[in-house]
Order: structure tokens, then sequence, then C-alpha cells
């Protein structure tokens, strides 16, 4: 992990990770596990279709990701966190096309996934970030790339770390404060939930 108090931004909100979680940040898809209590699923589009064909599917994708981003953070600042991996002894695999998508982000931590007995499966991650006002839309570029699955995983939260939105290649997995926030986004936007019992 670098040290990240050269920057008040970063320093602050990894600050509010280890308060919330004292081993610090999690991995985006981590993050459904974790907040198991107050997570719900939405997929971006009709009948769990993964990804889109051409621009109307696309239109009704962003449409999806963004009226819940507006519902979350409308009128306040976010940060914005991008993630690359590589090998610790290899360079990232994804730097140019994530610093083209996210220029604003710099890096912010790393964490090294070492849980594998075999080394050849060792990664090293790298997150990026930056805090910006919430506007609609600022994030289209970003959130086409997931959709696309050609971007790993990004998350948005609130600057107090209570709601965290991460969008991946067919939905998005969505933190609330509470599980009764939950329940009212959830029950706003049921017929984007997966028919599922999981909610996956």
């Amino acid at each position: 992990m670098i040290d990240p108090l050269a920057d008040p931004v970063h320093e602050r909100l990894l600050r509010l990770w280890q308060a919330w979680m004292p081993a610090g940040p999690l991995l985006p898809h981590e993050l459904k596990t974790a907040c198991a209590d107050r997570w719900v699923r939405f997929h971006s589009l009709p009948e769990s279709k993964r990804y889109a064909d051409g621009e109307r599917e696309y239109a009704v994708l962003l449409n999806r990701y963004n009226t819940v981003l507006d519902e979350l953070f409308a009128s306040g600042d976010v940060y914005v966190v991008t993630t690359d991996w590589a090998d610790p002894s290899e360079p990232t695999r994804w730097s140019e096309h994530r610093r083209a998508l996210h220029p604003e982000g710099t890096l912010w931590i790393t964490l090294d996934e070492t849980d594998d007995p075999d080394p050849e499966f060792h990664t090293r991650w790298y997150f990026y970030a930056d805090r910006r006002p919430w506007q609609g839309g600022c994030l289209d570029l970003l959130l086409r790339a997931v959709a696309d699955d050609t971007l790993p995983g990004i998350f948005v939260t609130d600057t107090d770390l209570t709601r965290i939105y991460h969008p991946y290649d067919g939905g998005a997995d969505v933190i609330l404060a509470t599980p009764e926030d939950r329940d009212r986004l959830r029950h706003r936007h049921a017929g984007w939930l997966s028919s599922h019992p999981s909610g996956y």
C-alpha cells in the first residue's frame, strides 16, 4: 500500500475506509459480500441482457446507470475510483485506456491479492481516485467502457462513504447506508432486479 498522505483527498478517503473496515479498501466485486445486508443489484438491460447491441440499448443502460447515480449523489461531491491490475512484477494491463477515460484519477493505493498459494496467481491492484461534484452523465464514457467489459471495476461513493455504486458489465451493485434505504431503492426500481432468488 502506498502512503496517501501527500494528497489530502486520498488521505481522507483512506481514513474513511479504515474507519468503516479496518483492513482498508476492498476490490469492487467484494462489496456485495461484505455489505450483504445493505446491497442490491440492478441489471442494466431488460430481461437481464448482458451487453448492448446498438445505440438504443446503450441509451437504456446509461439511463439506468445514471438514474440511480443521480438518486444517490445529486447535489453532492463524489469520489470516483478506477482500478487496474497486474502481476506484481509486470506493468499494468489497462493503463492507457484507464488514463484516457479517467484522466483526473491519480494513484490512491495499491493492494496485493496473494491468497492463492501459487505466486503466479498473485495480483497487484492499483486504485486511482478523484473528487468532483456529481453531475448526471459525467461518467458516461467510463460507464460505457464498463458496460462493454473493456475496463476493470470502478466505483463511486459519496464523501462520507455511506453509499457506494459499483457498475459492472451487465448491471450495478449498490451499497446503501441502511437496509431500509436499500429496500426503498430496490422498490423504486423493482423492474430492474434479477429474477434469481439470490439477487444476482
